[in-house]
């Protein structure tokens, strides 16, 4: 038979069972056989069989204070894995590029650096500025959405003083500085209005990595006099959106969800 690299489209009834076992697990928490067995509409005793299989190897795991099962430690290894796999630059490109499709502006991907949020990734507008968007670019913390954004979700806190001015707009008091960190942690997003750069706007949002803590920002900028607050208040909801969509992909969930 030719091999095309595509998965067969035939299934292994026993390999289906034992993935409706698992699933009944992770909705039900600590099941026991006849549970499992009504959530499933397997028959107990197939249901019993799979339950061994999957304790021996370790996919669930038979409480013997109950005689109930629950899903085991490999399946967090074996998750582990997949998500040591994910590149947030992969995951989040479609979603940069849904955003400049969507608003016209260009939109950038940074990570928590030492001292600031540095572009790893961005998808170009047909007008932005190229000075201001490229690979390694620092977001300086105190003076960019996306520097603002690192400081409120990532552990090293706000930067010593004194802060230097880029801009007439740049904040450079501590605690004017630490009140805008606190309403961003607060809101959930940041904005930056010609902080950075004399005619450039900004808005950025988080981005999570499955255990919780920032693994990037996503954010959009464009010319103020075109990406003025009423375009920005616009797209906001779009850079949330994405923002969740990526964070999402790499295993992030809330309790909303």
């Amino acid at each position: 038979m030719a091999r095309t690299g595509q998965p067969s489209i035939h299934r292994v009834a026993g390999a289906e069972r034992a993935v409706a076992v698992l699933d009944a697990l992770a909705d039900g928490g600590e099941l026991g056989t006849n549970e499992i067995s009504r959530r499933t509409g397997l028959n107990a005793s197939t249901v019993s069989r799979q339950l061994g299989t999957l304790a021996a190897t370790r996919l669930v795991e038979h409480v013997e204070a109950t005689g109930r099962y629950r899903l085991g430690i490999r399946l967090v290894q074996l998750a582990n894995v997949v998500l040591s796999r994910l590149d947030v630059r992969a995951v989040a490109r479609p979603h940069l590029e849904a955003l400049v499709q969507a608003t016209g502006e260009t939109a950038t991907l940074s990570v928590p650096g030492e001292r600031d949020a540095i572009t790893v990734d961005f998808v170009p507008s047909d007008h932005y500025v190229q000075h201001v968007t490229r690979l390694g670019r620092p977001s300086i913390a105190h003076a960019t959405s996306a520097g603002k954004v690192m400081l409120a979700f990532w552990r090293g806190g706000l930067p010593p003083g004194p802060l230097d001015a880029y801009t007439p707009q740049t904040i450079t008091d501590p605690a004017a500085l630490a009140r805008e960190i606190a309403k961003v942690r607060q809101q959930g997003w940041a904005e930056a209005v010609e902080e950075r750069e004399p005619g450039l706007s900004a808005i950025a949002a988080p981005i999570f990595a499955a255990g919780g803590e920032l693994e990037a920002v996503v954010a959009l900028q464009g010319p103020s006099g075109r990406f003025d607050s009423t375009a920005m208040e616009a797209a906001l909801p779009l850079l949330l959106e994405r923002a969740r969509a990526v964070s999402a992909g790499l295993g992030f969930t809330t309790a909303e969800d």
